[in-house]
């Protein structure tokens, strides 16, 4: 066993989140690593039954209700309040966009609380949004699949014809897919009648169109790091995504740590370039047709998949940010290699599809002895939060159903009318 890495205890951790995802497992993570080293964690929180609100490991639970409608000035002042009742300076871990972009812009105020990394104010705007990470990533020589913003339908229809179909359909901003989403997700569309189909006539809301590179001829990559002042690399990880739900296009179900020094070097170059500070995860889609890897998303924050890698110091993203910003050295070492991921709750429907797709079942279903599993919900020392996460996924999964059979009947209804 690696022993628990020597964290300063006296300074707390604050997860940080805007928005409602209550269901989600990158937050449980946060908790439990920090948690398991002896330092305090408070978690910002839906309601008082959210899967993380369960973990033991949770210090004190901040109902907090947030929509991303609000004004980010009052979220900075609810954000200050939560800091001041913790009563001592904290380390803030946002674990969405919209929360890290208001930790950088509203740092001078929020410093009274938090130790924040010391990351340009503007830049995690910057690169949570798809259209001006693509601007930076032109600029930085780092390759990505031809992306388009169009600002109308004529804009529309020109960047469909000129990208081709299949092509890529994200929300543009981050804010934005929360105040006015062009998809519900990342969203693949087939043909020209498609895409119109989702934006009838009037203004076009934010949405950014992606070249679709052909599965067949791709891999999908994930690299989380964590960069000190100035851009620094402190740790970087790299891994293979094997499944995800929705297929090929939503959340890391399966991955697998894999060592892979060129994309290491080509997100550490990237963050040193442009002084990024702080966690990210960054999506890659390695393109067989040219070789090049290409940056698909930029998220500044931890990803949902983080506790997938650590070093051979048990050292992760977040313990290493929790280090560097109370001034101790991080353990520099190579990352655990075989390591596995798994969220068992949405990998279900994604073996699944993979099998009604492939006629056979994924090689992968199941990790080997010898792998370390690193399980989204499924904790010995921890077991609550995934009790939780059982009872809402069942009612999620039961409204999900009842809308598609209530879809299909009122389909077939109007059919028969018709």
């Amino acid at each position: 066993m690696t022993p628990e890495p020597l964290l300063d205890r006296g300074v707390p951790v604050l997860l940080a989140k805007i928005g409602r995802y209550p269901q989600h497992h990158g937050g449980l993570g946060v908790v439990r690593t920090i948690g398991r080293a002896g330092v305090p964690v408070h978690a910002i929180v839906e309601d008082r039954f959210t899967p993380v609100a369960f973990s033991r490991h949770v210090t004190r639970r901040f109902v907090w209700p947030t929509t991303g409608l609000e004004e980010p000035r009052l979220l900075a002042d609810a954000l200050l309040s939560i800091g001041r009742a913790i009563g001592s300076r904290c380390i803030a871990v946002p674990t969405d966009d919209e929360a890290a972009i208001l930790l950088a812009e509203h740092s001078d105020r929020l410093a009274e609380c938090f130790l924040l990394p010391p990351a340009p104010p503007g830049l995690p705007r910057l690169l949570a949004s798809k259209a001006s990470m693509h601007r930076l990533c032109e600029e930085n020589g780092v390759p990505t699949p031809r992306t388009r913003a169009p600002a109308n339908r004529d804009e529309l229809v020109d960047a469909g014809r000129e990208l081709g179909f299949p092509l890529v359909l994200k929300n543009r901003d981050a804010w934005s897919r929360l105040r006015t989403p062009a998809v519900g997700a990342t969203t693949a569309v087939h043909d020209e009648r498609s895409l119109l189909a989702r934006f009838p006539a009037g203004p076009l809301p934010p949405v950014l169109m992606q070249e679709y590179i052909p599965r067949e001829q791709a891999e999908d990559w994930i690299t989380h790091l964590y960069c000190g002042a100035g851009g620094t690399p402190r740790v970087v990880f790299t891994g293979l995504k094997l499944r995800s739900w929705p297929p090929h296009a939503g959340v890391t179900t399966r991955a697998v740590a894999m060592n892979n020094p060129c994309l290491a070097k080509l997100a550490g170059e990237l963050c040193s370039r442009i002084g990024y500070s702080g966690p990210a995860d960054l999506d890659w889609r390695f393109d067989r047709r040219d070789g090049r890897y290409k940056l698909v998303d930029f998220n500044p924050r931890t990803g949902a998949q983080f506790r997938l890698f650590e070093n051979v110091h048990g050292i992760d993203v977040v313990r290493a940010m929790h280090l560097d910003l109370t001034g101790r050295e991080v353990p520099a070492g190579p990352q655990t290699d075989g390591r596995v991921f798994v969220a068992g709750q949405l990998d279900l429907p994604s073996a699944a599809s993979w099998l009604r797709t492939e006629r056979r079942l994924p090689p992968d279903l199941f990790s080997r002895p010898e792998q370390q599993t690193e399980r989204a919900w499924l904790c010995r020392d921890d077991p609550l939060p995934a009790a939780a996460e059982a009872i809402r996924y069942t009612g999620t999964a039961a409204r999900f159903v009842r809308h598609a059979l209530h879809d299909r009947f009122v389909a077939r209804r109007q059919a028969s009318r018709s």
